[in-house]
């Protein structure tokens, strides 16, 4: 123990055990009352505690005498200079007032709970120093605020899985990961305010723990975060707010609709809105409709007024989802009628509906638009969907007399046999001509080419007209004339008109190279 040293000498006559007593008998040092504020506006009452020596016997401090004046009060230090008073910008003010225009009142909203979340709101931008950074012009009001809190906690419970905060409207993803147990607390997700999100954002809330640390943060701490304050406060009130925009109505119901239209002729209009039952033909109006199109196309041949009728018969089965034998039927005529009037747009859209239909088993002339697939693929030199299209082919199908044509076809071109090219096109089934008409002067151009190349010097026009396939000659000369062969036919003697294939050199080449480009037609399957 450190030895103690009298600071005078004993009086005379006292022993020196009973000076030292004396001389540490008051305490040696002023007790200094606790701050309890950081203000000078709050003083604690002036409490008289006993003292405890560490040498000595506990001691209470002596009275202040009658006489005694209070020292003067020294200057405040800083932590003692009195609070400034805020000064709230315009637009908080601006804010303020606009809460409680009676036109902006919520009757479901009481007032109390408006006054607490204008409070909690104002006073946590101040926290932040964000007063003058947040554009309170677009705020949205403490009322509407409460309103969407309410809704976001209605949607948590109907949807945990799918929980939005009032200040996002992007869903919140959900790792794949997750247990179900962590789907338990999506529905008591945190409100975040929106200037927690930007860069004003304190470091605490940028920062994430692991789950284990933070329930030891939470178990170690006395006092909780502001954050679970603003939870636990919402959760009192029960209330949020709604912002000004306005989700979009229900979608339709999933289920078909069942039309009660009756008139047989209808226009097509494309559809911008739900289709109403009013304006839909069932399935027995459309097979009448079907009926009457057939008479007036063998007796008018209006193929604009047919091609409209049939796209609005077209429209009725789609949005009643008919998928049935009539179905097939109508999609099949159509694309004859557009077959023959050279319309590849609406054909090929109605081919691709039958490719899907024909799939599900339903009953029409299958072999027969394969065949078209394939002379159509033959036209548009699209070699990669025609192989696809011969995978498929079954043994029995490729007996098929269309489909053994259109195979035949393909055959011949690839050999570069036009002789038994235009046999074939002489002797095409069904509606394949329309098709082959649309290849056939290309073909021509390159079986000329060869002639010229093989007959010289002069070849009789008759022998082009008939191995080309020219119901004349007045039909095969015009078509030398214009591939730019009209020096090249000369009458003979005996009254016979030839075709100079000596001279033609490279005259019909080009014109084979501008025929055999790339052919790219809208709405190509």
């Amino acid at each position: 123990m450190m030895p103690t040293w009298p600071t005078a000498s004993p009086p005379q006559g006292v022993p020196p055990s009973t000076a030292y007593a004396a001389t540490y008998s008051a305490p040696a040092f002023t007790p200094v009352q606790v701050r309890q504020t950081f203000g000078q506006s709050y003083s604690a009452p002036q409490a008289s505690y006993p003292t405890t020596h560490p040498y000595g016997p506990a001691q209470s401090p002596p009275p202040a005498p009658a006489n005694h004046q209070p020292t003067a009060a020294s200057p405040p230090t800083a932590d003692e200079q009195p609070r400034k008073k805020v000064q709230w910008p315009d637009s908080v003010r601006s804010y303020v007032q606009r809460s409680f225009f009676p036109a902006n009142m919520d009757p479901t909203v009481s007032k109390e709970e408006m006054e607490a979340k204008l409070k909690e709101t104002i006073m946590r931008a101040s926290e932040d120093n964000l007063l003058y950074s947040i554009v309170w012009e677009t705020m949205p009001l403490p009322q509407q605020i409460i309103k969407q809190e309410r809704e976001q906690r209605a949607k948590a419970m109907a949807y945990p899985a799918q929980v939005q905060t009032p200040y996002s409207n992007a869903p919140m993803p959900i790792s794949k990961k997750r247990k179900s147990a962590d789907l338990e607390d999506v529905a008591n997700l945190s409100i975040t305010p929106p200037w927690r999100t930007g860069q004003g954002a304190r470091l605490e809330d940028r920062v994430t723990f692991s789950k284990d640390k933070r329930q030891a943060t939470e178990e170690s701490s006395d006092n909780t975060s502001k954050l679970n304050k603003y939870e636990k406060r919402q959760k009192r009130f029960n209330g949020g707010y709604v912002s000004t925009y306005r989700s979009p109505s229900p979608p339709p119901g999933d289920g078909p609709v069942v039309g009660t239209c009756e008139k047989l002729e209808k226009s097509y209009l494309r559809l911008t809105a739900p289709p109403k039952p009013e304006n839909v033909r069932p399935p027995r109006v459309l097979k009448n409709t079907l009926e009457l199109l057939k008479k007036k196309w063998k007796k008018d041949s209006n193929y604009a007024y047919i091609c409209d009728q049939f796209k609005s018969m077209r429209q009725d089965l789609t949005v009643q989802r008919v998928r049935d034998d009539f179905t097939v039927e109508v999609y099949e005529i159509h694309a004859r009628i557009a077959l023959e009037k050279g319309d590849l747009g609406e054909y090929n859209q109605c081919q691709t509906q039958l490719k899907a239909l024909y799939k599900l088993g339903l009953k029409g002339k299958a072999n027969e638009f394969k065949a078209y697939r394939i002379l159509y693929f033959i036209h548009t030199a699209n070699r990669t969907d025609l192989n696809s299209v011969l995978a498929d082919l079954t043994p029995a199908e490729k007996k098929d007399k269309a489909i053994k044509h259109a195979l035949d076809v393909r055959s011949s071109l690839a050999l570069g046999n036009y002789h038994r090219f235009f046999q074939l096109y002489n002797e095409t089934p069904n509606m394949g001509a329309y098709l082959m008409d649309m290849f056939v002067g290309r073909e021509r151009l390159a079986a000329l080419c060869n002639i010229c190349k093989a007959y010289k010097p002069d070849v009789p026009l008759r022998f082009v007209t008939e191995e080309l396939y020219f119901e004349s000659d007045m039909e095969a000369a015009q078509f030398i004339i214009d591939n730019g062969g009209q020096d090249l036919l000369q009458e003979k003697e005996d009254g016979t008109i030839v075709i100079l294939t000596g001279k033609a050199g490279q005259t019909f080449e080009s014109h084979k190279a501008k025929a055999f480009a790339r052919v790219d037609i809208k709405g190509q399957i």
